[in-house]
C-alpha cells in the first residue's frame, strides 16, 4: 500500500493526496501534517517509514466536500485518488492479497470548483492562463461553473490591471515565465502553444475554423491553449463546459489598475471582503447569476456611449414601473443558478436535481418572456434580450414529463411516473414484493407464536429473520424451515426459502431500475448538453435582467437620478453623495455617526475651462470621501447605473486613476514612499485627456521640501501635459500659488469651524483656498494627549514666527526648550493661573473690577 501511495503522491505533486481507503478519505506524512492544521482534526500515525511512525489524518467519504472547502480556501491544492476496482475484482486479478488499485481521477483547486458547496453563489470563480508570446502577454479566463471564457491580450506594463480586472481564483502561467507574477503556478511550456490552443478550441466546439468566434491572436491562442491543457490535467480527460471564446477588447471600457481598483474598493474592501465594498451597497439581485453579472459590470464598466445609454434606458424603464419591477424580482426569487448547474451538467459532476433546476429555469424563462412580450415602449436592450427567454420548449416539456417535482440528489427515484412503462413495472414488482415480505412478516410469528420476530435488511446480509435470543430455539428446529445464518449478542438471524425467493425478486427489480433510471439521467444529460449554448445565452439574458432590476430598484431607494452621458470632457455632479459612506452612516455604521444620520452632499463640476480641483482643508473634513464618491459615480455611471445625486452629466472617461492613501508592499520591497511614487508615475504616464485623476496628499511619505516640489510639479504636469479631468487634495497650502500660473485650475477647501475651543467639521466643498489645516484640532479629537498637543502648538507658532520673518521654515526653532522643561513651565503657568482664580471674591466683584480681573487673567493664559 505505501508504494501505491507513494507513487500516487509523485503523480499528485504539490497537491494534498486524499488517498480512499473504505469510507475515508486519508493523508500521509507531510500532508497529513499541513490538512490537521488547516482542519484542525487529529494527528495519528499509521505503521513506519525508515524506522519513523508514519503521519496520518483522514475525513470521511461522505462529508469530504466541507473539509475540501476549507482546504481550498486555505489556499490548498487537492488530488483525489479513488479506488477504481472492486475488492472481488482485485482478487481475480491479482488473488486474495491483492491491493485494490487506485488512480487519481480529479484535482480540486481554486480555479476548477462546480460543486455548489464549494463556490460562493454570488461571486463568480475565474480561472486565468497567461503566456508571453514576442513581448505581448496573451490571457484565457474561464469560470467552468458557468463556461464562460474570454481571450484577450495586453502590454507587459498592462498585465497587473487586466489580472486584477478578472479577480481569478487561479492563474497558470507556463513555468520558464520569466517576469511570473506572484500568485502564478507554474506549468509545462509545451501547453502553451498557439497552434495546440486553435486546435483545441476546434475540437471543442466542433468547427474547422474559429474565424466565426473572432480574430484570435497567436498570444491569445498560446494562453487558451495553456488553459486547456490545465484543465485536461485536472480532470484527467474530461473536460468542463467551455462556451465559444469571446475577445475581450479594453477599447470599448474604462480602464482601471490595480491601485485604483483597491482604492476604490469597488468589488472588495480593503480589508479584503466583500462587506463594505460598492457592490455589496448596491447589489439588490434576486439571484446569484444576477450578483454575478453585477460584479462583471462594476469590473470592467463601459467607454461606449451607446452601450451605456442602451443599459440606463432599461433601467430607468423598470425605475418608473414598480408594479412591472416588483412582479419580475418576484419571479426571479423561485429562480435557481441556471448556469452553474448547466456547468456541473457538462462536466459530468450533475445531479437529477439540477436537471430540476435547469426545467424549472428554464420554465420560468419561457412565463417573463410571456409577461414581457408586447409591454409599451419596451427598451432596446430588453428587446434584444427577450428572444433568449423563449427558446427549449421542447426541452423544458421532456424534462417537465421524465422528472419528479422535486428530484433527489441521487440518481435514484428521479423519473416520473408514466415516463417509462417498463421502469413503472419494475417498480410495481418491487412495491408488490415489499408488501409480500411484510406479509410474510405476519404468517411467520403467527406461526412461530414469536411476536417480537421481524424480517430486516442491510447491505450486507440483504433480507433476514431476526428473533431474539430467548426466541430462537423456535426457529432452530430442523423441520422448522428457517436456516440459522448469525448469532448476535441478543438476537439470532434465519433466512427461509419463501424469503430468499421475495428477495431474489426485490433485488432482480431493483437492479433493474436503476439501470433503466441511470440510462435515463444519460440521455436527459445528452438532450441538455446539446441545447448547452442556447441554455447559457438563457442563463446571461435572466442576469441581465436581474442587475437591470438591482439597478432600478438601488435607485428608487436612494433617490438616485440617470446620469446625462455627453462626448465632451466634463464632470457636472449636484448634490453628489458616496453610496457606501451613506449607507453606512444610515445604519450607524461609521464611528461618530448614528443610525438614521444625513450625508452631506457636495458638487463638483468640471469642465476644458476648469479641469483640475486644488482642494485644501482638515483630516477628517471629507476631501477623500469626496474624491472617491466623484471617482465611484463615473463608475457606476458607465457600468449602466443611476448615479447617487440629484443631477450628473459624465463626459465619457477612458481610464480612471485614483491614489488616494497608501500602505507599504513588503513582499515587492515597497516602501510606503515608493508606492506611491510608482501609482503616481503610473498615472502620469498612462493617462489622456479624456481620463479622470484623483489624488490625495502627494508627497506626504518624504521630507517637506521634497514632498512640496514633488506636488508642485505633478499638479503642473497634470494640468499642462494630461489635461485631463482632475482632483487633487493637499495640505500643501504653497500649492494655491500654482492658480496664478494655470488657467485651467481653481482652488476649492472642506469647510470647518473652531467653536469653544473645539473643531467642528461640515463636510462642505467651497470655492476658495483653505485658510488652515487644522491639524492640531484634529489631534486632540483623536485624543493625542494635552500636554503634547500644547508643546505642538508652541513648535508651530514659532515655525510660522520663522518664516514670517526670515522665509526660512525651521528658524529659531534651537531657542525652544526640550519637551520636559516646555510641559513644566505649562504646568506652573497652570498652577499660578490657579492661584490667582483662588484669591477671588467673586460676590465682592464690582462690574468694573470682573473686566479687570478678565484681562489679568487672559494676559496670564497667554504667558
Amino acid at each position: 500500500m505505501l508504494a501505491q501511495y507513494l507513487a500516487l503522491k509523485q503523480e499528485a505533486g504539490d497537491c494534498l493526496l486524499f488517498y480512499r481507503m473504505g469510507d475515508f478519505f486519508e493523508l500521509f506524512f507531510d500532508d497529513a501534517r499541513h490538512a490537521s492544521r488547516v482542519l484542525d482534526i487529529a494527528l495519528t500515525s499509521r505503521g513506519e517509514h525508515a524506522g519513523e511512525p508514519i503521519p496520518m489524518c483522514g475525513v470521511p467519504v461522505h462529508s469530504a466536500e466541507s473539509y475540501l472547502a476549507r482546504l481550498i480556501r486555505a489556499g490548498c491544492r487537492v488530488a483525489i485518488a479513488e479506488q477504481v476496482e472492486t475488492p472481488e475484482e482485485a482478487k481475480k486479478r491479482g488473488g486474495s492479497k491483492a491491493l485494490v488499485a487506485r488512480a487519481i481521477v480529479r484535482f480540486v483547486t481554486a480555479g476548477t470548483l462546480t460543486e455548489e458547496a464549494l463556490l460562493e453563489p454570488r461571486r463568480a470563480n475565474m480561472l486565468a492562463a497567461i503566456c508571453e508570446v514576442r513581448g505581448t502577454f496573451g490571457i484565457a479566463a474561464c469560470d467552468i461553473s458557468t463556461g464562460r471564457m474570454e481571450l484577450e491580450e495586453c502590454a507587459p506594463e498592462e498585465l497587473g490591471a487586466v489580472l486584477a480586472r478578472i479577480g481569478a481564483s487561479e492563474v497558470v502561467a507556463p513555468e520558464d515565465l520569466e517576469s511570473m507574477p506572484l500568485e502564478a503556478i507554474p506549468r509545462p511550456r509545451g501547453g502553451f502553444s498557439s497552434d495546440a490552443g486553435a486546435t483545441e478550441l476546434q475540437r471543442i466546439h466542433g468547427v474547422a475554423t474559429l474565424d466565426a468566434f473572432g480574430a484570435f491572436t497567436r498570444p491569445m491562442l498560446a494562453a487558451a491553449g495553456g488553459l486547456i491543457a490545465y484543465l485536461d490535467h485536472v480532470g484527467r480527460g474530461k473536460l468542463p463546459l467551455l462556451l465559444p471564446p469571446v475577445i475581450h477588447s479594453g477599447s470599448g471600457q474604462l480602464l482601471m489598475d490595480e491601485a485604483t481598483r483597491g482604492s476604490l474598493e469597488i468589488t472588495q474592501s480593503q480589508q479584503g471582503g466583500r462587506t463594505g465594498s460598492l457592490l455589496a451597497t448596491i447589489d439588490r439581485c434576486m439571484t446569484a447569476a444576477g450578483a454575478r453579472q453585477l460584479a462583471e459590470d462594476l469590473a470592467a464598466p463601459l467607454a461606449d456611449k451607446a452601450g451605456i445609454e442602451e443599459r440606463l434606458a432599461l433601467v430607468e424603464w423598470l425605475h418608473n414601473d414598480p408594479l412591472l419591477r416588483g412582479d419580475l424580482r418576484e419571479m426571479l426569487r423561485q429562480l435557481a443558478d441556471v448556469g452553474r448547474a448547466l456547468g456541473r451538467i457538462v462536466a459530468a459532476r450533475g445531479s437529477p436535481r439540477d436537471l430540476g433546476q435547469l426545467r424549472d429555469g428554464l420554465g420560468l424563462a419561457r412565463r417573463m418572456h410571456d409577461y414581457l412580450r408586447g409591454k409599451p415602449d419596451c427598451p432596446a436592450l430588453l428587446t434584444a434580450t427577450l428572444p433568449s427567454l423563449a427558446g427549449h420548449g421542447a426541452l423544458v416539456d421532456l424534462l417537465s414529463h421524465a422528472l419528479v417535482p422535486s428530484p433527489p440528489t441521487e440518481c435514484s427515484g428521479f423519473i416520473a411516473q408514466g415516463y417509462d412503462a417498463a421502469l413503472d413495472e419494475l417498480r410495481s414488482i418491487s412495491a408488490s414484493s415489499r408488501r409480500a415480505i411484510a406479509a410474510l412478516e405476519a404468517k411467520y410469528r403467527k406461526e412461530t407464536r414469536t411476536p417480537p420476530l421481524k424480517i430486516r435488511h442491510n447491505n450486507v446480509l440483504g433480507y433476514f429473520i431476526e428473533v431474539p435470543s430467548k426466541h430462537a430455539d423456535r426457529l432452530m428446529a430442523a423441520d422448522s424451515g428457517f436456516t440459522h445464518r448469525q448469532t448476535m449478542a441478543n438476537a439470532v438471524r434465519f433466512n427461509s426459502l419463501h424469503l430468499h425467493e421475495e428477495a431474489s425478486r426485490i433485488t432482480e427489480a431493483g437492479a433493474h431500475a436503476q439501470a433503466a433510471e441511470e440510462a435515463h439521467f444519460e440521455d436527459l444529460v445528452g438532450a441538455v448538453t446539446r441545447a448547452r449554448q442556447a441554455i447559457a445565452a438563457t442563463a446571461a439574458a435572466l442576469a441581465r435582467i436581474d442587475v437591470s432590476l438591482s439597478h432600478a430598484e438601488r435607485a428608487a431607494e436612494g433617490g438616485w437620478c440617470r446620469p446625462e452621458i455627453v462626448e465632451e470632457r466634463r464632470l457636472e455632479i449636484a448634490d453628489g453623495r458616496h453610496p457606501v459612506v451613506e449607507a453606512a452612516l444610515a445604519k450607524g455604521g461609521v464611528k461618530g455617526g448614528t443610525g438614521g444620520a444625513r450625508f452631506v452632499g457636495n458638487d463638483c463640476r468640471l469642465s476644458p475651462e476648469d479641469r483640475l480641483w486644488l482642494i485644501g482643508g482638515p483630516n477628517m473634513g471629507g476631501k477623500s470621501t469626496f474624491l472617491r464618491q466623484n471617482a465611484l459615480a463615473v463608475v457606476l455611471a458607465q457600468a449602466g447605473s443611476f448615479v447617487p445625486a440629484a443631477s450628473a452629466t459624465i463626459g465619457l472617461v477612458d481610464r480612471l486613476f485614483s491614489r488616494v492613501g497608501a500602505s507599504d508592499n513588503l513582499a515587492r520591497g515597497q516602501s510606503t514612499f515608493m508606492v506611491e511614487m510608482v501609482e503616481t508615475a503610473a498615472i502620469l504616464s498612462q493617462a489622456t485627456e479624456r481620463s479622470f485623476v484623483i489624488l490625495d496628499e502627494v508627497g506626504r511619505g518624504t521630507s517637506t521640501y521634497d514632498g512640496l516640489a514633488l506636488a508642485w510639479a505633478v499638479v503642473e504636469a497634470v494640468h499642462e501635459t494630461k489635461r485631463c479631468r482632475c482632483l487633487f487634495a493637499t495640505h500643501y497650502h504653497e500649492l494655491n500659488r500654482l492658480a496664478e500660473t494655470c488657467d485651467a485650475l481653481s482652488l476649492h477647501h472642506v469647510r470647518a469651524q473652531e467653536w469653544k475651543g473645539e473643531l467642528v467639521l461640515l463636510h462642505e466643498v467651497a470655492k476658495g483656498p483653505a485658510d488652515r489645516s487644522y491639524g492640531l484640532a484634529v489631534a486632540r479629537l483623536a485624543g493625542v494627549p494635552k500636554d503634547v498637543v500644547g508643546r505642538a502648538k508652541a513648535v508651530l507658532d514659532r515655525l510660522e514666527k520663522g518664516r514670517a520673518e526670515t522665509g526660512g521654515l525651521a528658524a529659531g526653532l534651537g531657542e525652544l526648550p526640550l519637551f520636559a522643561a516646555a510641559v513644566h513651565a505649562q504646568e506652573e503657568q497652570c498652577d499660578s493661573l490657579r492661584d490667582r482664580l483662588q484669591e477671588l471674591d467673586i460676590d465682592s466683584l464690582s462690574p468694573r473690577e470682573a473686566l479687570d480681573w478678565l484681562y489679568q487673567l487672559k494676559t496670564l493664559a497667554n504667558e
